[in-house]
């Protein structure tokens, strides 16, 4: 599994970070999922590999601005790009109103359907063959929901290294056991076996044992992590905001009802989430080389005295690759220089 940051600020965009976007995909799949479409995505998009008419599906987390207010040029521009295959929007069922009255009011023209689901009826989305997506209700302002996105296993691998050391001829024989089909072998076509003696091949011995399906959770805002509880169990990523440090949250009040990194860093410790990433920063935070009151380092520090694994707090084209439980970040992208659709 694969995902790319589109945007990491909160409320408004910064210089160096814009609102909340998120690519997510399966490794080596040309389709993606995008959570969350907040102003200028389109835009962060351009600077990515990604073509509009492979997208699956989009999932929103909630109505706020930030989340959402560049989905309807998004939409505009697959239409324009040539997209023709209808396209699933799951979110709240607010974003279904605003999109359509957009629609109506700017005169947009289609070229494919939209599917609209609502978040709120807690079916499990599938995606192609690629994942399963569940959601859970949070606490905000406004409803707002997270996605765990599980992928779905992949066809069983074969022990090749076994099958040539019992000699099972190559071909449709290996696809029957690849699909777990028993076979039954005549004696002559193995080497060493008596006359007429036919040969039972059970195929789950000729099977590689299958890891866990990767599974991913990616919240929204929320001020209470404690929520994600029931989802935690076999999860490998949490991707969560961290809107302020606790001072800050503190000094701010309820009112907002975002968390702060403390927050999350000991719901993930104790829910044991080997991978955290942090994102969705308070404009107040800037770089360490911008002068301010208040840098990033600060909510790595609170998290870190609270959060044993491994922590990224997230950038704007900040590529991670999770591979076999482990999270990496690959490389950052963006700096390509900017493409049409």
């Amino acid at each position: 599994m694969e995902f790319i940051f589109l945007g990491t600020s909160s409320g408004v965009p910064t210089l160096q970070r814009n609102v909340s976007g998120l690519v997510i995909k399966r490794r080596n799949s040309r389709s993606w999922c995008l959570v969350d479409c907040g102003e200028g995505t389109q835009h962060q998009l351009l600077r990515l590999p990604y073509s509009l008419v492979k997208l699956s599906c989009i999932f929103i987390t909630h109505v706020h601005g930030d989340h959402c207010y560049g989905l309807p040029g998004l939409l505009a521009t697959a239409a324009m790009a040539g997209r023709t295959e209808p396209l699933t929007i799951v979110g709240p069922a607010g974003i279904k109103t605003f999109v359509l009255e957009t629609m109506r009011s700017t005169d947009m023209r289609m070229s494919y359907e939209l599917e609209f689901i609502d978040v709120a009826e807690g079916h499990d989305t599938k995606v192609g063959q690629d994942f399963i997506v569940a959601s859970c209700s949070l606490s905000h302002r406004v409803a707002s929901y997270a996605y765990r996105f599980k992928e779905i296993a992949s066809t069983a691998k074969l022990n090749t290294q076994k099958l040539l050391d019992d000699e099972i001829p190559k071909g449709p024989l290996w696809g029957k056991i690849a699909r777990r089909e028993d076979v039954v072998l005549s004696s002559d076509t193995v080497s060493g076996s008596c006359e007429h003696e036919n040969i039972h091949i059970n195929a789950e011995d000729y099977l590689l044992p299958n890891e866990p399906p990767q599974q991913v959770i990616v919240g929204g805002d929320n001020d209470t992590p404690e929520l994600l509880t029931n989802n935690a169990p076999g999860v490998n990523v949490l991707i969560h905001e961290a809107t302020y440090t606790q001072k800050i949250a503190d000094k701010v009040g309820p009112g907002p009802q975002h968390s702060s990194a403390k927050q999350v860093a000991i719901f993930a410790e104790a829910v044991e989430i080997g991978n955290l990433v942090l994102t969705h920063f308070s404009a107040r935070y800037h770089h360490p080389y911008q002068v301010g009151d208040d840098v990033i380092g600060d909510i790595e520090s609170e998290a870190s005295t609270h959060y044993s694994g491994r922590l990224f707090l997230a950038e704007d084209f900040n590529h991670y690759i999770l591979d076999a439980g482990i999270l990496k970040l690959i490389e950052t992208r963006g700096l390509r220089r900017p493409r049409s659709f």
